[in-house]
């Protein structure tokens, strides 16, 4: 889990990708994974949406439910779905989506902002490392720069190890899901460190990856329901 401060950033750089992908307010968001600050929750509810977020550690109030999204009680017909950086940790990301797809309505939108972590190879690792803060400000990225080191491992059997410990998804993984249940009409790679980098910004990172210094790990995904008619009956089921 990304430390406040970075966190707080992640979620200023990446609200104008999610919004931009909204239909106008008014309108009925679900977040998946919203975490302790409520994620994008606070700025869609100020900018006129109806927005509940889901997290086992989502904020107190009337806005969240603190419980999986598997186990939320949810409104049926939202117009969009909003998962940003929870795909990949969930326990069975096939349910997961299966539920997004009943809880949508037959026009809604899913907007995914995740990470591949697969393509965070040595290169891209050692970019991050040399752009770390001090210890004393030590996040996730410091973890598995120190955890590397003493592995005696090569990066890419510890990341894979590390990845297989902590049950990530790849992005592949979650791209190929995505498209059985929906059609996209966005797909985009982008920065995905930058917050927990102390000498980088999100520009620095996007440079690097288009000069091929590193690679581009976030993936941007938009979809609509493939099969209309399939979830609505699947709604009806579930009620």
């Amino acid at each position: 889990m990304r430390p406040v401060k970075a966190a707080e950033q992640w979620l200023a750089a990446m609200w104008p990708v999610v919004r931009r992908r909204l239909h106008a307010p008014p309108g009925r968001i679900v977040e998946i994974g919203c975490g302790p600050l409520g994620g994008f929750v606070p700025m869609l509810r100020s900018s006129g949406y109806e927005a509940l977020g889901v997290d086992p550690q989502a904020p107190d109030g009337d806005h969240y439910r603190r419980v999986t999204f598997e186990q939320a009680e949810l409104v049926q017909d939202a117009d969009a779905v909003v998962a940003s950086t929870s795909l990949h940790h969930v326990a069975e990301p096939a349910e997961v989506l299966d539920r997004v797809a009943t809880t949508l309505a037959s026009a809604g939108t899913l907007i995914v902002v995740d990470w591949a972590w697969e393509d965070f190879d040595e290169a891209t690792a050692a970019w991050c490392f040399q752009r770390l803060g001090p210890d004393a400000e030590a996040g996730w990225l410091h973890s598995r720069r120190d955890e590397w080191v003493a592995s005696g491992l090569s990066w890419g059997a510890y990341v894979r190890a590390w990845a297989g410990e902590e049950q990530l998804h790849t992005g592949s993984a979650l791209l190929r899901l995505l498209d059985e249940r929906f059609h996209c009409v966005h797909l985009a790679r982008g920065p995905y460190f930058f917050p927990d980098l102390a000498r980088a910004t999100e520009e620095n990172e996007r440079a690097a990856i288009e000069a091929g210094q590193i690679r581009a790990t976030r993936v941007d995904y938009v979809g609509t329901l493939r099969d209309r008619r399939r979830a609505a009956n699947a709604r009806a089921r579930a009620t």
